[in-house]
């Protein structure tokens, strides 16, 4: 059994705060946590289920937040949540069986390119718009999309149930924020299912990241609310080339391995 010391699991709190801070508003906590697990000492596979338990704390935090502000409704998502959850427990199923190589080599390249997007495209705010697709079609073909996603790989999920929301269901950014964290959430419950059947939570690791998870959330959830689009808009393009080049910067990257550097 892995032995942490008062002060390891003191950084894992700390960098769990910061996750849950930037999660809450723009995604991509995992940037954070994972890595910090790994210098931790955590295996790889019991750093992945690990993180879907610490995350759990997260998105329950912000959304309850965002909730009780009325930026959302979350009797009305249970039914995206739990297709967001049906998704990823599919992908983490999935995980097991197949490489994810491909996918690992073209998310740096989409992560970019949702950067750009909210980088450069205008009338991005808080208010809603027009949307092209109904909330039950939405929910039976985005949703569990992502939800897959998370489950399969990941890194930057909540940017893309940001960007969906945003361009096809017409949410501003501010609501879009708030009813991707139930999502995530969702997802987060399909996958760390699938990792607790095989055994592979770290159960000590995962509640006290999860209490830092919470908190940081907290904080983050109440900064979006306060400023809306201002903040989330350029926190989101930070985050996801943060992440982009997190990924490529990894010696293993397949993208690295097959281009022979």
């Amino acid at each position: 059994m892995l032995d942490l010391s008062f002060q390891i699991l003191a950084f894992l709190f700390l960098a769990a705060f910061v996750a849950g801070f930037i999660d809450s508003i723009a995604g991509g906590g995992g940037l954070i946590t994972v890595p910090a697990m790994l210098i931790a000492g955590l295996p790889p596979l019991e750093t992945l289920g690990t993180n879907k338990l610490q995350s759990l704390f997260g998105s329950a935090s912000a959304s309850i937040a965002y909730a009780r502000r009325g930026h959302v409704k979350l009797s009305e998502q249970v039914p995206m949540a739990l297709m967001s959850a049906l998704g990823a427990a599919g992908g983490a199923i999935l995980a097991t069986i197949i490489p994810a190589d491909t996918l690992e080599a073209i998310l740096p390249f989409l992560l970019v390119a949702i950067a750009l997007y909210f980088a450069v495209k205008p009338n991005l705010h808080d208010e809603d718009r027009h949307r092209r697709i109904t909330p039950f079609l939405f929910g039976l073909t985005f949703v569990p999309a992502v939800g897959f996603y998370d489950g399969l790989f990941g890194p930057g999920a909540g940017s893309f149930f940001m960007l969906s929301f945003v361009t096809m269901a017409g949410f501003g950014v501010l609501k879009a924020t708030a009813h991707t964290k139930f999502l995530n959430f969702g997802s987060n419950i399909g996958a760390f299912t699938v990792f607790v059947l095989n055994g592979v939570v770290l159960w000590k690791v995962g509640i006290v990241m999860g209490f830092g998870q919470f908190l940081g959330a907290q904080a983050g959830s109440r900064l979006a609310m306060r400023s809306g689009a201002k903040i989330i808009k350029p926190l989101l393009v930070i985050t996801c080339v943060a992440l982009a080049l997190k990924l490529l910067s990894d010696p293993a990257h397949p993208l690295r391995i097959w281009l022979g550097f």
